[in-house]
């Protein structure tokens, strides 16, 4: 089912808010300690379990008004929940931190598995986002699974070396920040891949249906 589209700003509140909301919620009880059921939870821990219901409603929000979700936020959405759950169960922060460790790993692995097939998975889920040659998505795909593992380890020193505090706020400014600039620079990097659909309309609907599979990076 095509996606409808829907007001870009919109689009990008329901994605990104739960985020800041998470963000803002811990910065305003993150030296309170609540009790429930008799279990005295951080302000942190809190914080993180407020963040479920919320990405949960801004998702079917979402759904709701474009008809679709990408696997990756279904997939963020599972992983969320289940290491949320984890952190309350434990009552231990470090799983909720360990979350993203294991989102930026699981892509990194998804797109090396991928690549070891001959194949850019990475192409079959953004071709028609960006009209590009097959060998330009083979080095795309290398480089973002290289990215992807920088993040992963990146994240685990972070939160195994520094407070709460930074880690908060460098897993929500700074990686996505680093992930979004690093893709624009890719972007620049591969111009000569690039396809214009305007100037030559049938490499723009194969590199469209194309799966990468003998395209050598």
């Amino acid at each position: 089912m095509a996606e409808k589209q829907i007001n870009g700003i919109l689009k990008q509140v329901l994605e990104l808010g739960p985020t800041i909301a998470f963000f803002l919620i811990y910065l305003r009880i993150k030296e309170d300690s609540f009790t429930i059921a008799g279990t005295e939870y951080s302000g942190f821990i809190v914080s993180a379990l407020v963040f479920i219901p919320i990405l949960l409603v801004a998702m079917a929000v979402l759904w709701r008004l474009t008809g679709q979700l990408s696997r990756m936020q279904v997939f963020t959405a599972f992983m969320v929940i289940f290491f949320g759950g984890l952190t309350a169960w434990f009552n231990d922060e470090r799983f909720f931190k360990m979350k993203t460790t294991i989102v930026y790993g699981c892509m990194a692995g998804l797109l090396g598995i991928g690549l070891a097939r001959g194949q850019s998975w990475l192409q079959f889920v953004m071709a028609e986002l960006l009209p590009m040659r097959p060998e330009g998505w083979m080095i795309l795909t290398k480089r973002l699974m290289g990215m992807f593992v920088a993040l992963a380890v990146a994240n685990e020193f972070i939160w195994r070396t520094m407070s709460t505090d930074t880690w908060v706020k460098l897993e929500t400014f700074a990686m996505p920040a680093a992930l979004v600039l690093f893709l624009w620079v890719q972007i620049f990097a591969l111009q000569s891949y690039l396809i214009d659909p305007a100037a030559d309309p049938d490499a723009a609907a194969k590199a469209k249906d194309a799966p990468g599979d003998d395209a050598k990076g």
